[in-house]
């Protein structure tokens, strides 16, 4: 099954955690608490634990997040967890990876297993989808 929708980001909250120990790198490593809302064929809000070693002047850097959402997912209401990562090079997106985390569905949604992605359109517009699969 396919399933795709838009986002935005509601809230974007850096955080005081740091990696320990402290090492100096040519890219510093952040941490943020993110909200999203979604529309589309994937609808509801998601709360994310993001974390990035990026350069913001140059656009260059590789980020990890981890998202519990909760809303529908083509008609099927409950909660999962999904992650996602992946690299720019101030222009570009490469390796990304996508994955929605075995035994994190619940309601509607228990069972859920699969994959997917995002994209960011030219005008900013944020696309998601996912590839899944559910049991029955």
């Amino acid at each position: 099954m396919h399933a795709e929708g838009t986002f935005t980001v509601t809230s974007f909250v850096p955080t005081e955690l740091a990696p320990e120990p402290a090492i100096a790198t040519g890219t510093p490593v952040g941490v943020a608490r993110m909200e999203k809302d979604f529309a589309g064929g994937v609808t509801g809000r998601a709360a994310t634990l993001f974390t990035a070693a990026f350069d913001q002047a140059t656009g260059v850097g590789t980020y990890v997040a981890m998202e519990s959402f909760e809303g529908v997912l083509d008609g099927r209401a409950g909660s999962f967890n999904f992650a996602h990562s992946a690299t720019t090079t101030g222009n570009d997106r490469l390796a990304p990876f996508f994955t929605i985390v075995p035994a994190s569905g619940t309601g509607d949604l228990t069972g859920l297993t699969g994959s997917g992605g995002m994209s960011v359109d030219d005008d900013g517009t944020h696309r998601i989808w996912f590839d899944y699969e559910l049991p029955g």
